[in-house]
């Protein structure tokens, strides 16, 4: 089977020459859940408005769903799902009344939508509130109905553009098993995020874009490992034993200088499995330890070494619970 996604050298250049998108190869594989990274400017809204059909290539060819986003873009939007930020609920209808607008304009057969419907509500947890209007819906609420529009056609593949941006955690955890069940399903999910903790928990792989070129691609495990191995800081109870810590340590792995009084670092590239041994080890020798911690390389830490700076947002996950979300679209 093809992949689901598939861009070669896809480019997209505006007024003056400028690429917002610079040549760059992405294949998604069915069923796979891809995270889009991507400082702001970077591209990677370009470059999704280019795999959902709202923006031409000037370059290159991407593929979705097995069709040329730019030769058969009627058919990319058949199999698409797609919930972008900047698009827009009617406030004033229910929630009930928009899936079934969506499944009309879908060409659901009208037997089907009130039970497709009603199937969607159920799976975000609305059916408390699918008679009422959207405008008295939370931002979380509006969410989760977006993403039930998306669905309600069944879609091969899922664009979701920073879909919990602005939600409390009950909210985007409730978003993330969605994305999973998705995923179990066959489903396959484009999600771009501001939340690196988001990429890590959720995507299968990872693609890094900066200056409109893809700077990093790769499960979340395999890029983690590119910037360093897992260490652990230990902080002993008496400076005076620092030189009998380090002896005693150095069988199990390499010291990260520099020592600083009581405290080392020791490399320990099999994680967890690393504590037990080397406390034990400590104990035996009569060393008495004040803490430790086992420090692993971050998403984040992979993001600054291909871009050179955090992402905006990274880490402020829950900041902004409860805040508005902007209003999203269902299907393209």
């Amino acid at each position: 089977m093809g992949a689901a996604i598939e861009t070669v050298g896809l480019e997209r250049a505006f007024k003056g020459g400028v690429k917002a998108v610079d040549g760059i190869d992405v294949a998604v594989a069915p069923g796979e859940v891809y995270g889009f990274l991507g400082p702001n400017g970077a591209g990677k809204t370009t470059t999704v408005r280019m795999l959902v059909t709202l923006l031409r290539p000037t370059g290159g060819h991407a593929r979705v769903a097995g069709f040329d986003v730019a030769e058969h873009p009627s058919e990319v939007r058949r199999r698409i799902g797609v919930a972008l930020q900047e698009a827009a609920l009617d406030l004033l209808m229910t929630g009930r009344e928009l899936i079934g607008l969506q499944a009309t304009l879908h060409g659901i057969p009208r037997a089907d939508v009130a039970a497709r419907g009603e199937e969607l509500i159920r799976r975000v947890g609305l059916e408390q509130a699918q008679d009422r209007r959207v405008g008295t819906y939370s931002g979380g609420m509006r969410r989760r109905l977006d993403l039930a529009m998306a669905l309600i056609h069944e879609p091969q593949v899922l664009f979701l553009d920073e879909p919990t941006t602005g939600l409390d955690p009950v909210s985007r955890l409730t978003l993330w098993d969605e994305v999973r069940r998705l995923r179990d399903e066959g489903t396959t999910v484009f999600l771009t995020t501001q939340y690196l903790e988001e990429a890590d928990q959720l995507a299968d792989r990872v693609g890094i874009i900066s200056g409109g070129r893809i700077v990093a691609d790769g499960t979340p495990a395999q890029l983690k490992a590119g910037v360093g191995s897992p260490h652990l800081d230990i902080t002993l109870s008496d400076a005076g034993a620092a030189g009998r810590a380090r002896e005693v340590l150095g069988r199990f792995g390499a010291h990260l200088p520099p020592p600083a009084g009581v405290h080392l670092s020791l490399e320990a590239p099999a994680g967890a499995a690393a504590i037990a041994p080397v406390v034990r080890a400590l104990d035996e020798a009569g060393l008495a330890v004040a803490g430790l911690d086992l420090v692993e390389p971050t998403l984040d830490d992979v993001f600054v070494q291909h871009t050179g700076r955090h992402l905006e947002g990274a880490g402020q996950a829950g900041e902004d619970a409860g805040a508005p979300a902007a209003a999203v679209g269902g299907a393209a």
